[in-house]
Parts: C-alpha cells; structure tokens; sequence
C-alpha cells in the first residue's frame, strides 16, 4: 500500500540520482588515484603542512580503515585518513586529504553553516526513526495529525542536508584554493583531477536532498489523498 506505483514515480528520480552519483565518485576516484602528483608529498604530509599553515595546531592526524572513510571528527579535533589517502601522492588523495582540512578550518572558525548542522543531528538521529513510525501508525490508524507530525520529522531530515550543502562547498572550495596557494598542486591537469574528485563528492550530497525532498513529497501527498 505504502510503496505503490506512486512511491516509485516519486521516489525512482532520486534512486537513480544516488546510483549515479555512486557510480561517478567512485569512477573519478579511481580514475585520479592513478595520477601521481608533481609534488609527490603525500596525503598524510599535506594535511600536516595545510594545518601548520592555517594554525591548526590542536588538529591531530589518524588513520582509518576502509576507502573513501575519511572525515573529521569536530569533538576529538581529529583528521581521520584512509590508507589510500594518507600514503598516497595521487591527485585524488591530496584533494580528498585538503577538503577534510577544509572542515577542520570550518570548526576552528566556528563555520556557521557547520555549527548549524552539528546542532541538528540529534533531532534528526531521532527524526529518522520516529517519523517513519509516527507516518506508518497514522497511515495505519487513520491518524492523520499523528503522520504529519511524522512527515515533519521527515522533513527534518531533508532540512539538514540542505544545510549539508553550504558546509561541503565550502570545504571544497578551500581546498582547491590550499592546494594551489601552497604548491602542492601545480599543474592545470591536477586541478582539473582536484576539481574532478571534489565536484563529484559533492554531487552525492545533492542527491541526498533530493532524495529527502521526494520522499517527504511523496507522503505527503499520500496524507493529502487521504484527506480528500
């Protein structure tokens, strides 16, 4: 009843959206990771000259299994590197290393797009699961006020990854600005694979939103019908 032909006219712009983006991030990964950079100073050796030079100096620098796991964690001030991008010298390891320092410069600088974002997480760790319970039990009760509340939560959800939006443009735009401000990209063919890498991730980020839109659309377009 709940995933009828309607779901997937809703939801299969949005599915393959996501596939895509899946496909091109890993493709442009693997496609730059091949490319060794003119400096060849490593991931792990670029992160520690962008924190020197922007003064990150409470920015500490692990490892972390798996590929394309990297992050940062604003509690521990940590930059987590996968093995790949820590050791590596390829084009796409510096850009993936520089926009995690990127986010590393947001924290410092109190980003306020950031700060907005870590504010959310737990209403939308909550949202999650308690708006798909609140829509399944109004749906299923006849409970109309009680699936809209749910949907809200929903919509939460599609809220903060809006707000996702800002937060990795930005870090990606100071990337590619580190990388070339301090020579550890040189040529116009490695800003190009920078530029490849970082554009592709962002997509995936922009697929997640329309993914939350849609589905918050798509029930509550299923709670207007009932209404009707």
């Amino acid at each position: 009843m709940y995933f009828s032909a309607s779901y997937w006219i809703y939801m299969l712009p949005g599915i393959l959206l996501v596939m895509f983006t899946s496909w091109y991030v890993k493709s442009a990964y693997r496609k730059w990771s091949k490319v060794p950079a003119r400096s060849r100073i490593s991931g792990h050796e670029a992160a520690q000259r962008l924190i020197t030079r922007a003064g990150l100096y409470g920015v500490q620098i692990e490892g972390i299994r798996g590929e394309m796991s990297d992050h940062y964690d604003p509690r521990s001030k940590t930059l987590r590197l996968s093995q790949g991008v820590a050791q590596g010298s390829s084009v796409a390891a510096l850009a993936i290393a520089a926009h995690e320092l990127g986010h590393a410069m947001q924290d410092a600088e109190d980003y306020f797009p950031l700060t907005v974002r870590a504010a959310m997480v737990p209403m939308v760790n909550v949202g999650s699961t308690l708006g798909w319970i609140l829509i399944m039990a109004g749906l299923f009760f006849n409970w109309l006020n009680i699936a809209w509340l749910g949907i809200a939560f929903f919509a939460g959800g599609a809220l903060f990854a809006l707000m996702t939006l800002p937060v990795e443009f930005d870090a990606s735009a100071r990337a590619k600005r580190l990388l070339a401000e301090t020579g550890i990209i040189q040529t116009e063919e490695e800003q190009r694979g920078v530029n490849n890498v970082l554009n592709a991730a962002a997509l995936t980020y922009v697929a997640a939103l329309v993914t939350a839109v849609l589905q918050v659309l798509y029930y509550a377009s299923l709670l207007s019908g009932r209404r009707r």
